[in-house]
């Protein structure tokens, strides 16, 4: 499309800076927000009592696994879902276009939530499935048409993500509250229905409020020729149909089983990022001035990958420690052990303002970003220590913990989280070569699927270890990770400029 093209088209460019309808923000961020409340009311919803449907029993609607094997699995479903989100940014820029991209991705989401609804095995993979590539689609085009509502110079777009943040946030509060009361009360599929209906609602008003939007144009931003096209397509059509091919050749003769089905995901989640950096390394599009930018970013990626490793626990390890363990009942009121997980949303809803005044009282004087995600690090280690002196010095496993507990590794979790999330995300845009800017966010996707492929292995240990010296090892190594991290400060802040 030309360039006059281009600037006619009312979808392509961010709305009017008098656009205010939404507490001084564009329209199209109501919209969007809506979009990711109820997509994460619906993704942590789910998340929040799949892994104790994995370790139900099946005369109990659940899948009968040991709690080790079914937070490895749920561990790898988290693998799996940011791999696919690295393509997903990729089908966006080139095929698809962000809108369509999130609007495909929020169909497949809410088919597999429909489809794991269904009270039988084989439609759970195939709902997980689903949801898997849906929210490959959709989690990594979102946050790059919010940028789009704002011109460059537009001092309101920080606040807007905030706001964008705080709805992700409401959604991980209310999901699990709803998902966690129906899988207890009426049924684990029950609970996943509430997740599709919930997904629902999201893509009706994404649609409804479409003309808020900058970037609605069908058309892909950096689209490949038509001849490209062609042969992407096919490629994909192939690829999928050879993996298709090969994975129940393997499972019928007895080779790919769940077992080894997860460690491969864990293998690609290893490889993947090593390839990744040694493209941008070599490329002779990035220059030495951007390489050494990339060695300080090696650092926080690491640091990445140790924190969202505990974090990623929240709904699996923890979760089957608060359902076996931990009291569920306050003041009187009995409640369920998936809605453990709605604190850590409920914190970040209530810290995430605050932390923000914090750093705008402190104007220059707060500390630089390498040292935020150290401290967010060493936030989640501590998190996990916590949990070593209530299930210390017991006989047995009958023992149960006071809800305050739970609550407080919850905490120290959320308050993590907003630290690394928010001053990653931020890096990661800054550090990044130029000739890679439009897959910025599938360096931070590898490190999720990383941290998720390594806890994919660590996990088969709960269970078989005692609770103290799994909680403890993994929070001392987290702790271990920041540390080294606010260590090697100095370096960062010398070879990290532009990042403050």
């Amino acid at each position: 499309m030309s360039r006059t093209a281009t600037d006619t088209d009312p979808g392509a460019q961010p709305p009017p800076g008098d656009d205010t309808a939404f507490f001084g923000q564009p329209r199209g961020l109501l919209t969007l927000s809506g979009l990711e409340v109820w997509e994460r009311f619906s993704f942590l919803g789910m998340q929040a009592i799949l892994v104790l449907y994995f370790a139900d029993t099946v005369a109990h609607g659940g899948m009968g696994m040991d709690p080790g094997t079914a937070a490895s699995v749920s561990a790898a479903y988290g693998t799996l879902v940011y791999l696919v989100s690295v393509a997903g940014g990729w089908l966006a820029d080139r095929i698809l276009g962000s809108y369509r991209a999130v609007l495909w991705g929020g169909i497949l989401i809410a088919c597999g939530h429909y489809s794991m609804a269904v009270p039988t095995a084989t439609m759970t993979w195939v709902g997980l499935g689903l949801i898997s590539a849906g929210t490959g689609l959709l989690k990594p085009n979102v946050a790059s048409m919010v940028g789009k509502l704002y011109r460059t110079d537009d001092e309101r777009r920080d606040a807007g993500f905030a706001l964008y943040y705080m709805g992700i946030n409401i959604g991980a509060f209310a999901g699990p509250l709803i998902t966690a009361w129906l899988g207890d009360h009426k049924g684990w599929h029950w609970g996943f229905s509430a997740a599709a209906i919930g997904m629902t609602f999201g893509l009706i008003q994404y649609v409804t409020g479409r003309r808020h939007l900058a970037g609605r144009k069908h058309s892909a931003e950096y689209a490949l020729p038509p001849e490209g096209l062609r042969r992407a397509v096919r490629l994909m059509i192939v690829g999928a149909v050879v993996v298709a091919a090969l994975a129940v050749l393997l499972a019928s003769v007895g080779w790919l089983t769940m077992d080894r089905f997860v460690d491969c995901l864990t293998v690609i989640s290893v490889i993947a990022p090593v390839v990744y950096f040694a493209v941008m390394f070599r490329s002779p599009r990035v220059t030495a001035e951007e390489r050494g930018r990339l060695r300080p970013y090696l650092v926080l990626f690491v640091a990445s990958v140790a924190f969202n490793f505990i974090l990623f626990q929240a709904y699996s390890t923890m979760i089957l420690l608060a359902s076996t363990n931990a009291e569920t009942t306050i003041f009187g009121f009995h409640f369920p052990a998936g809605w453990y997980a709605s604190a850590l949303g409920a914190f970040e809803v209530a810290l995430a303002p605050v932390v923000a005044a914090l750093w705008a009282r402190m104007g220059p004087r707060q500390p630089h970003a390498s040292n935020k995600i150290a401290i967010g690090v060493i936030l989640g280690g501590l998190s996990f220590l916590l949990m070593v002196l209530p299930t210390s010095g017991h006989s047995d496993d009958t023992y149960k913990m006071a809800v305050w507990w739970i609550v407080g590794s919850y905490l120290l979790l959320g308050l993590g989280d907003i630290l690394v999330e928010t001053s990653g995300m931020s890096a990661t845009t800054k550090l990044a070569p130029k000739a890679f800017a439009s897959q910025t966010m599938s360096l931070w996707f590898l490190s999720l699927a990383l941290a998720n492929g390594i806890q994919a292995q660590t996990v088969k240990l709960y269970g078989e270890v005692s609770n103290p010296a799994y909680f403890g090892v993994n929070g001392a190594i987290a702790v271990a990770v920041g540390v080294a991290v606010i260590a090697l400060a100095p370096w960062l802040r010398r070879t990290m400029r532009p990042v403050h």
